[in-house]
């Protein structure tokens, strides 16, 4: 394999592409990616990859637009370098949250993403835990959305007693997610209902569910200024939950929420390595990363091999 595929590293995340590397057994392709006295973007592919299967690993996190950019750039480097096959690895998607129009005169920022990265010569998207399963239609390009399910399964039963545990849905739109990850545990499945019952008001939380007792694990794809788990954690614990950790994809974490999560009373917050994680979370004691690497290694490989990857969640 490591004749037939090339890895390629963008600048988001070179501790999970190593990790990839590592797993496929392939050694990472020789390409530069630096910025020019102005902050444009150059890049630099070092090796011949004329006729191969190429593989961009990128995360579009903080700063998405940068990563974005950087992700395009590589794209069309590859393509005026006669690359047989591009596969644009996208562990986090940002814009993801952008996939309708909110309102009247506003973007659906997620399929003009789409766009530009098709249109930029990917031949394929590869990516997890989209945050609204139809932008793989967005896309008029194959289009894999990997879960990160199987990998968080794997850590709960090594780590909780799933005769005690409950799988909690943050907020009603989740509750598909949190539903599958349920069943995959055998465990009950709870919701936390948020309204406000009237402006200027805080929001009011019921629990749909009995979590008296239990051990309560909230899932999610996105955390980022942390409030809603929070605020989950301490309603949970106010009708007798037993303890409450989380598990979720992408640890954004903007701002704060290191500080808000840290202090809050929730045992444990589970991220993978999808986005990079930041010295504070690193060190925070109550956050802790699990690896996609060898997910996302599996992925490839099986795509290479032109295997079924949907084989992988079964």
């Amino acid at each position: 394999m490591a004749e037939a595929i090339k890895i390629l590293a963008g600048n988001s995340n070179h501790a999970l592409t190593e990790g990839i590397a590592a797993y496929l057994g392939v050694p990472l392709t020789k390409c530069q990616v630096r910025r020019f006295a102005d902050m444009e973007i150059f890049v630099e592919i070092q090796e011949n990859v004329r006729g191969k299967d190429t593989y961009i690993i990128q995360s579009t996190s903080f700063p998405t637009n940068d990563h974005m950019m950087e992700l395009l750039i590589m794209t069309d480097a590859l393509r005026r370098a006669s690359a047989r096959r591009i596969t644009a690895v996208i562990p986090y998607f940002g814009y993801a949250r952008q996939d309708r129009k909110p309102g009247p005169r506003t973007p659906i920022s997620a399929k003009l993403v789409a766009n530009l990265i098709t249109h930029a010569g990917a031949d394929r998207v590869l990516t997890l835990d989209l945050h609204a399963a139809q932008i793989q239609g967005f896309f008029d390009i194959p289009t894999d959305n990997l879960y990160s399910a199987p990998v968080m399964v794997r850590d709960l039963k090594e780590r909780h007693d799933p005769r005690n545990l409950m799988v909690v849905s943050p907020d009603v739109g989740g509750v598909v997610r949190a539903r599958a990850l349920a069943k995959r545990i055998d465990a009950p499945l709870a919701i936390v209902d948020k309204r406000r019952e009237r402006a200027g008001e805080s929001e009011v939380m019921n629990i749909i569910g009995d979590v008296s007792g239990k051990s309560c694990i909230l899932v999610d794809d996105i955390v980022d200024s942390g409030g809603t788990l929070c605020n989950a954690a301490e309603a949970l614990l106010a009708k007798g939950a037993k303890d409450v950790s989380a598990y979720i994809t992408h640890g954004v974490l903007s701002g704060g929420a290191v500080a808000r999560i840290t202090s809050s009373k929730l045992k444990e917050l589970v991220v993978t390595d999808s986005i990079q994680p930041t010295e504070a979370v690193r060190v925070s004691k109550n956050i802790r990363v699990i690896s996609i690497a060898p997910l996302i290694g599996e992925a490839i490989a099986r795509t290479a091999r032109e295997e079924s990857v949907s084989s992988l969640f079964d």
